[in-house]
């Protein structure tokens, strides 16, 4: 009812339009355009199904600008809570369309909004999510820039099958960031010339939208706004300067330890 109450009332190009529900006691089911492609993480993750970088590209810029319209331009703002490369799905042209509003809350009088135990998926979840304390949706421009690391690596983040500097792949991005070494990023995840200028950007866009405090996130739209040059990009800061040493246990990789610092 969380899923119909939200986008059965919301019809966007990129949001995945909703045909009807049933809602009996032996039958509860929701009733969706059907989506020829699947989702996101079948072609991000699987080497058999993967497509050309360009197209991993119309994906982001488009969730991108669902997510804004969700958060600037509804009647009431609309908080996802759970943006990830499942919960997009593509049309037989790699169109995207953002799904899953089964946690999404509507707010636009409150900045923040106190939730009752964690919400989204460990990986992709925004740190503020695991603590006991009020949330805004800066939440999902975390999340976004999760999946956005995953688009431009063409793997997912957190892989023990790589040598240790690399296993967890946003913090190994940011020390070749800093480094001055970008551009090894862009051979390991096989970006070719042609496209290196704007997954470059893209990079430093991602580093911005995963930074530890909300309030240095930018807003979806701002997020929009650089991906498609209309904004200046600022050198990002660290993103992991308040975080614990990894460790592949920890909450944010999936795991059930704490990762917080202080």
């Amino acid at each position: 009812m969380a899923e119909v109450g939200t986008v059965g009332r919301t019809y966007r190009i990129n949001l995945v339009r909703l045909y009807g529900f049933c809602l009996e006691t032996t039958v509860k089911a929701l009733v969706y355009v059907y989506m020829e492609k699947g989702s996101l993480d079948r072609y991000l993750f699987n080497r058999n199904q993967g497509i050309e970088w360009e197209k991993q590209h119309e994906p982001a810029i488009g969730t991108a600008r669902e997510i804004s319209y969700l958060h600037e331009e509804c009647e009431q703002r609309i908080i996802h809570y759970d943006i990830k490369p499942d919960n997009v799905l593509l049309t037989a042209n790699f169109s995207p369309k953002v799904a899953d509003f089964g946690l999404a809350k509507r707010n636009r009088e409150n900045t923040h909004v106190t939730l009752t135990g964690a919400r989204g998926t460990p990986g992709y979840a925004a740190p503020e999510l695991w603590l006991p304390s009020p949330v805004s949706h800066k939440c999902d421009v975390y999340s976004f820039g999760m999946l956005l690391f995953e688009i431009l690596g063409r793997r997912r983040n957190l892989e023990l099958n790589h040598t240790e500097s690399q296993e967890w792949h946003p913090r190994w991005v940011w020390h070749k960031f800093q480094q001055g070494e970008l551009d090894v990023a862009l051979s390991v995840s096989a970006i070719e010339a042609k496209d290196r200028a704007k997954a470059e950007r893209m990079f430093k866009v991602v580093l911005w939208c995963i930074q530890y405090q909300p309030e240095e996130r930018p807003s979806m739209g701002g997020v929009v706004r650089m991906l498609e040059r209309e904004e200046e990009i600022i050198a990002p800061r660290n993103p992991f300067a308040r975080m614990a040493p990894y460790s592949a246990g920890s909450a944010l990789y999936g795991g059930s330890t704490s990762y917080l610092s202080g």
